[in-house]
């Protein structure tokens, strides 16, 4: 089944909140950006709808979800990261843990690639993640994401746990 993309609506909080079973997987989704384990629908749509993602800037929060026939099955967000709306950075991808395997987050992420370049008008196109997550750092490979040689650290679970950016040139 082909993927499309869509914008986010709040129905799609309570899918999302379900694919996050521990809290390993909410900080591999959010690192620190969420409270503590779990958290519910009405944690994400607080932060998406309520408050812009925590984005200063009024036009620079796009949350969307990639669906097929059988309904929801990824979730990520784009967000400028510069004043000139030429660098867009990926962050909270997710997919379905019943549809892992699939093929879906490689071609989710595809799909962003192509609205990011075409609609927003990206020049580039950034993406952090942890070192640990290899499934995420292969998916990104796969799509043409390549290491820009930068990384930091953060604190999770009382570890520290190494992010790998990563970017893609138009």
């Amino acid at each position: 089944m082909s993927l499309r993309l869509r914008q986010y609506k709040a129905c799609d909080a309570e899918k999302i909140v379900s694919w996050i079973k521990d809290e390993e997987t909410l900080r591999k989704w959010s690192s620190d950006r969420f409270g503590d384990f779990p958290i519910s629908g009405e944690d994400i749509n607080d932060k998406y709808l309520k408050h812009n993602g925590d984005c200063a800037e009024p036009d620079n929060f796009y949350p969307l979800v990639a669906f097929d026939d059988s309904g929801v099955v990824g979730h990520l967000i784009l967000r400028y990261t510069d004043a000139e709306k030429k660098i867009i950075r990926f962050g909270f991808v997710i997919v379905d843990d019943a549809q892992r395997g699939k093929g879906y987050g490689k071609q989710m992420i595809s799909l962003a690639i192509k609205y990011a370049f075409e609609i927003y008008g990206a020049q580039k196109i950034t993406i952090g993640v942890f070192a640990h997550n290899e499934s995420a750092y292969f998916c990104y490979k796969a799509a043409g994401f390549m290491e820009n040689g930068e990384e930091t650290t953060c604190e999770l679970m009382g570890e520290q746990w190494r992010i790998v950016e990563m970017e893609m040139k138009r």
